[in-house]
């Protein structure tokens, strides 16, 4: 590396330490995970049975294919083919799929064919799984896995309230209606904890409270009681 280049490396540094911290940072949105695989067809068959949209198949001589499917309800997807990536097939693992209700989600794999691993939950840092989901159905803590006929490891894990700061409050979103649903059922269910507290008076701000509690547990923020 060139001293002025080298220098203007070291300045741009010291910038980004010395920036103010609501100054505006440049968005970086993960788009697209590439998967190795050793039969492109295969593969394409096993993602597309998974209810995966297919974006695309794209084909440029014989060096080049590139295949695009995207997760129902998903931002980013994924990447594989042929002259897309050095990695040997199967080797992609603890890829996480992110799910509200990890027994749907489960049931609706194995409904196409997919060996799923039973529903596990962590019992702590450093202890070994245990069978069953997180009995106080916590977030972050309930999994399961597959894998794809390369042997890609797939992680399902199970996320209903978000860590705090994780999400935005003006980016919550709700990507499908299978989530919008669920989320509404657990504020339903939280409502009427609401009002058994409150002598069973049912009172007509329930949009509000159901509003700001579906925010507050998207982004991690103290629930309304």
């Amino acid at each position: 590396m060139s001293q002025t280049v080298k220098s203007r490396a070291d300045e741009l540094r010291s910038e980004a330490t010395t920036q103010p911290a609501n100054a505006r940072r440049a968005d970086m949105k993960l788009e697209v995970v590439v998967i190795p695989v050793s039969d492109v067809d295969r593969a394409k068959k096993f993602y597309s049975g998974l209810g995966w949209r297919l974006d695309g198949d794209f084909v440029v001589g014989d060096e080049f294919r590139g295949v695009q499917f995207t997760p129902p309800g998903s931002p980013s997807s994924i990447h594989f083919g042929k002259g897309i990536t050095s990695a040997a097939p199967g080797s992609a693992t603890g890829i996480y799929l992110v799910v509200s209700d990890i027994e749907t989600a489960r049931a609706e794999l194995i409904g196409r064919g997919v060996d799923v691993s039973e529903v596990f939950h962590r019992a702590g840092p450093g202890k070994p799984p245990v069978r069953g989901r997180d009995p106080e159905r916590r977030s972050y803590f309930s999994y399961a896995t597959f894998k794809d006929p390369d042997g890609n490891e797939w992680l399902l894990q199970e996320i209903t309230s978000r860590f705090p700061g994780r999400v935005e409050t003006s980016d919550t979103t709700f990507t499908s209606s299978t989530e919008l649903a669920a989320a509404l059922r657990r504020a339903s269910t939280a409502r009427g904890e609401h009002e058994k507290r409150n002598g069973g008076q049912r009172d007509e701000d329930w949009p509000d409270w159901y509003a700001e509690f579906m925010v507050a547990e998207h982004t991690g923020k103290e629930l309304p009681l």
